[in-house]
């Protein structure tokens, strides 16, 4: 593989992450700028070839006891290359991340990458979790 990885926030592509995001299952319509603050306050990754960006991943973190990994994407045409995995390894082995007691994500349908990767459904019963969601917040 001949991707390269970066941590380093300033040269994600914005425009790419954002687009990706506006268009996803789980953003959709987010605006430009709270992408842009999302990144700024994140330990991100990115996935480049040729100086274009293929993929992104990132980390909220307290950086002591947990961490919640979201918006990790891997453009169309470059998926089954294993990028998505080696983000995700990437980030787990990141040293800020390390000695963290729990690490959460929230997905529809890649549960069977996260597996491959040590990630297991949330082991309590639900009654447990608790959310608090505006699924309206980007549209108003």
């Amino acid at each position: 593989m001949s991707v390269r990885l970066s941590f380093d926030a300033q040269e994600q592509q914005l425009d790419v992450i954002h687009d990706y995001l506006a268009q996803s299952y789980w953003s959709p319509g987010i605006p430009r700028a709270t992408v842009e603050r999302a990144i700024a306050n994140s330990i991100v990754v990115g996935a480049f070839e040729d100086g274009a960006q293929l993929g992104f991943a990132r980390v909220v973190s307290d950086r002591a006891t947990f961490a919640y990994l979201a918006d990790v994407f891997v453009l169309e045409p470059h998926r089954g290359r294993g990028i998505a995995r080696a983000m995700i390894e990437a980030l787990h082995a990141h040293p800020e991340l390390q000695g963290l007691r729990r690490w959460a994500l929230f997905t529809r349908d890649m549960q069977p990458l996260y597996a491959r990767l040590g990630w297991t459904p949330y082991p309590h019963p639900p009654e447990r979790l608790m959310v608090r969601e505006d699924d309206e917040v980007y549209s108003r």
